[in-house]
């Protein structure tokens, strides 16, 4: 490695969140994980993410009553420091 080569971090790979996310509550509901017991818990950045993804079909994402749900799973924005989906 060349010392003037200045070091740079690896990037991940970008790619859609609700397009992980629908895939993770597919597979739950095919173990058997009802809509309701699951709450996708989001990271404030990725919960706005989201919002503006443009690969999300709008049947997938709701704004009903103050609530934001992906396929019908609540979605929960704030209060993690990683998003994930909670089984309940």
């Amino acid at each position: 490695m060349n010392p003037e080569t200045p070091v740079r971090r690896p990037v991940p790979p970008r790619g859609s969140l609700a397009t992980k996310f629908c895939g993770e509550i597919e597979a739950a509901l095919l173990a058997g994980v009802e809509r309701e017991a699951m709450t996708l818990r989001l990271t404030l950045r990725d919960a706005s993410n989201i919002r503006r993804d443009g690969e999300i079909p709008v049947q997938d994402l709701s704004f009903t009553g103050g609530e934001m749900r992906l396929l019908q799973v609540k979605v929960v924005a704030g209060g993690v420091d990683v998003s994930k989906l909670d089984l309940g």
